[in-house]
């Protein structure tokens, strides 16, 4: 290991908020997208973190905080089942990293890249953020992520949206430094201060908010249908952890795939993510933004990422930024969204690319167009009650495919 552990607390400790600042956009993006409380997001986040140390033997410097992977997922399974219902199927994907933990323990790396190789898991992350496109669009033009409802109207909404997505792009693409790791921050400290100048901003809630308050937990209610739902789209982001953990590996320079072993970081991983639906939170990720602030800062102490987790738990409990996150319009998400949605789908374009898979080659032909078309074309089987659809629909045909349909020589 490196000689950073014996950093004296009060820059670790600033290093720490300063993570935490680079991640914080992302954190509580997803819970205000999806209806989840942003306080509550924040202390799982922490907490998650703190779990993932604990079962790693803190020795990786990475922060876990909210999955944009659960975006579609759990906005559908709020609608459908309720927040409390929607938590047991997150809950349940927490256990498939667990499961996933288990496997790599007992039959190593190989058994992941054999039944969920690059030709698997790159259409299912273009389906994850393709998906999604219609929901980031309807927030743009200042509808309701169904487009049900008009939130704010058309031409005041796209002039918002665009300029916060070309904020974004800016920060992202010519800003340099922690500007460039802040670029969702940024975009959206922009799109807010022009929703300002449109009098779009409410802050009626925010002076009544308490200054201190307990996030409000919220506990699963068992639903299989939910379970059936939401366990199969939690493949895509486990195998997603073993890239984050080779990236994390190369910044500092050490083999975490051996120490502390990449069984141990998928546990972290999904025991954070059970720990986070258990009280309301979303399922957690580690999260690249920070792997790029500590490759910058070349700030490889992972005490430092507990300083990160204990800053988040502690913000938590304000009442105030709570209520003051509530107030952000939805154009300024749709602008972000728009941006967001496209860049998973890339991830996945990223992942096909990477890995040399031809798609001269019929079998991986007919795997990518099945995944992506039954993903985003609607296709549903049910039998009974239960409908299989979507993301979780993509991933299933995705693996049976690979298994079932010939190589050639």
């Amino acid at each position: 290991m490196n000689d950073h552990n014996t950093a004296s607390p009060l820059p670790t400790a600033v290093l720490g908020l300063q993570m935490l600042f680079v991640a914080f956009g992302a954190l509580v993006l997803v819970p205000i997208l999806t209806g989840l409380d942003p306080n509550v997001a924040l202390f799982t986040a922490g907490a998650g973190t703190l779990v993932f140390q604990l079962v790693t033997r803190r020795q990786v410097p990475i922060f876990l905080a909210s999955s944009f992977a659960f975006i579609a997922p759990i906005t559908y399974g709020v609608q459908t089942w309720g927040i409390a219902g929607t938590l047991a199927g997150l809950l349940a994907a927490g256990i498939v990293y667990v499961v996933l933990s288990a496997l790599v323990f007992w039959r190593g790396v190989t058994f992941i890249h054999r039944y969920l190789p690059p030709i698997v898991t790159g259409p299912v992350i273009m389906v994850i953020g393709l998906s999604l496109a219609p929901v980031g669009i309807n927030l743009a033009l200042g509808k309701s992520g169904d487009g049900s409802a008009e939130l704010v109207s058309a031409d005041t909404a796209l002039t918002i949206s665009m300029v916060t997505l070309t904020a974004t792009v800016i920060a992202s693409t010519l800003g340099s430094g922690m500007l460039r790791l802040i670029s969702v921050l940024f975009g959206i400290l922009v799109g807010y201060l022009i929703s300002l100048t449109f009098g779009v901003v409410h802050f009626d809630t925010v002076g009544t908010a308490a200054w201190f308050a307990i996030p409000t937990f919220t506990q699963p209610e068992w639903n299989f249908q939910a379970v059936l739902f939401i366990v199969p789209i939690a493949i895509a982001p486990a195998i997603e952890h073993i890239g984050d953990i080779a990236a994390i590996g190369a910044v500092t320079g050490e083999d975490y795939f051996e120490k502390p072993g990449l069984h141990r970081t998928l546990l972290g991983d999904g025991l954070a993510t059970s720990t986070a639906a258990m009280l309301g939170g979303p399922p957690n990720t580690t999260y690249s933004e920070v792997t790029g602030a500590v490759a910058l800062t070349r700030a490889f102490n992972p005490r430092i990422m507990t300083w990160a987790a204990v800053f988040a738990i502690l913000l938590s409990f304000s009442g105030k930024l709570g209520a003051l996150l509530q107030t952000i319009p939805t154009p300024v998400m749709g602008g972000i969204l728009t941006l967001m949605f496209g860049a998973i789908a890339a991830v996945g374009m990223n992942t096909l690319v990477r890995n040399k898979e031809s798609l001269s080659e019929p079998r991986n032909l007919v795997i990518i167009a099945l995944v992506l078309v039954f993903g985003i074309g609607g296709m549903q089987f049910g039998i009974g009650e239960f409908t299989l659809k979507g993301i979780g629909l993509s991933a299933i045909t995705a693996i049976l495919l690979n298994i079932l349909l010939p190589r050639s020589n």
